[in-house]
């Protein structure tokens, strides 16, 4: 399992955000559509219904995000607290501009760095433009991710494969 960006890819598999575990929400993407999972969630898109594809409510890595990761880490130890992630929104748009928004948790504990994520966004904007470039491109990330040992790669090796998996749908 790794992190690239905003995708978490795990045996095969791609997710936005973290892949989910039992009834919690998230979003696969998979060569067929978009397809949501969890308890209070559920749907298939097909990709030539998928017109857009966006994120919103993202974490992005900032200094005053690390000092607050830390003390809200502090305050849920300390008093008690839970221990839930912070989730991001999933936009999926039809043909017909139908907007079905999903939830799925953010798998950096403190946030993407803003290059991860501008070019996470390109590649999801991109994932719908084209049934040829999507099928590439799913399979390449899927592909590295069944080779993928040891964990995410670190930020330079991430964004390097963010860039090339959007070429790949050029």
């Amino acid at each position: 399992m790794a992190m690239v960006g905003l995708f978490w890819i795990a045996e095969g598999d791609v997710y936005v955000g973290a892949k989910p575990a039992g009834l919690a929400p998230g979003v696969r993407l998979t060569t067929e559509g978009v397809l949501a999972l969890g308890d209070r969630q559920s749907g298939m898109w097909p990709w030539e219904d998928v017109h857009a594809l966006t994120i919103d409510d993202v974490p992005v890595k900032s200094l005053k995000r690390h000092v607050g990761a830390a003390v809200d880490m502090v305050l849920t130890v300390g008093l008690g607290g839970g221990d839930e992630a912070p989730t991001m929104t999933v936009r999926v748009t039809d043909a017909t501009g139908t907007e079905t928004e999903l939830t799925a948790y953010t798998a950096a504990a403190v946030g993407y760095s803003q290059t991860e994520y501008d070019l996470s966004r390109a590649l999801l904007s991109r994932l719908t433009e084209g049934a040829g470039s999507l099928l590439t491109t799913l399979t390449a990330m899927s592909d590295w991710g069944r080779r993928r040992e040891g964990g995410s790669p670190r930020a330079g090796e991430r964004e390097a494969l963010l860039r090339e998996w959007c070429g790949l749908l050029s």
